[in-house]
């Protein structure tokens, strides 16, 4: 078996969206992330002056000299939440929409790198199995959900320790996000991928880090998506699929 980190999958990634007779399978998932984060900086960023004038317009004419102060402040601010909010409200967005495909081109690099193809059957299959598909993402919607309230009261209430603590929640649902895919090509219930990526819960949290960063990066992140969809896959032929037992979940 590898011993490959989490993070060194996620680099891979980068060299297998290039690999011939994959990179047409990267086009549909990078035009989504080019499409709506490309709309959220331009929309979002836009609103960064008007914010910065509207809470400056609150600042009382005797604390005229704080002025270029806040706004030198708030500006910066502004731009962090930004890029937060779009990684995950809007990739959790591309992930939604672009789930068939992603599920597609996870399915080419496990081709590609085993010579067996998933389970998965024809194209048209996979556009018959759209349904289930979304039914998958609408599961991790719902794992994620009631926990994300829960850390993000902690993100606040537990200054420091909170925050660490909201970053690792994320990471890992960064790797549950893009390891599903493989585990999902193959019909591997949405528990039992869990309970594997606890036992290679190492390889998961780095990974997971390394990609939220990335996906914090403008332009960078618009490759982020197909990127860690390879190199969740590539992690999943090497490490994850020796723990299923295949019998047991046909």
């Amino acid at each position: 078996m590898s011993n490959k980190s989490g993070i060194d999958y996620f680099f891979q990634g980068f060299q297998l969206i290039r690999r011939p007779g994959i990179r047409r399978f990267v086009i549909f998932p990078l035009l989504i992330n080019v499409i709506l984060f490309g709309s959220a900086f331009a929309y979002l960023f836009a609103q960064i002056d008007e914010l910065t004038a509207y809470v400056i317009s609150w600042i009382p004419d005797w604390l005229e000299w704080l002025k270029d102060g806040i706004a030198f402040f708030i500006w910066p601010l502004s731009v962090a939440i930004v890029l937060l909010f779009s990684a995950l409200f809007f990739g959790t967005l591309a992930n939604w929409i672009a789930a068939p495909f992603n599920g597609l081109l996870s399915e080419r690099i496990e081709l590609l790198l085993t010579g067996q193809e998933p389970p998965s059957g024809s194209f048209w299959s996979l556009i018959k199995d759209i349904p289930r598909t979304l039914g998958r993402e609408l599961t991790k919607l719902l794992y994620y959900i009631p926990r994300a309230i829960g850390y993000l009261l902690l993100f606040f209430l537990l200054p420091v320790i909170g925050q660490v603590i909201w970053f690792l929640f994320s990471a890992w649902m960064m790797a549950v996000q893009y390891c599903d895919y493989p585990f999902d090509n193959h019909k591997v219930g949405f528990k039992d991928m869990r309970l594997v990526l606890g036992r290679h819960k190492k390889d998961a949290i780095s990974f997971g880090i390394i990609v939220t960063f990335f996906s914090m990066i403008p332009i960078v992140n618009f490759v982020v998506m197909p990127v860690a969809i390879c190199g969740a896959t590539a992690m999943w032929v090497d490490k994850l699929r020796h723990d299923i037992d295949f019998d047991q979940n046909s």
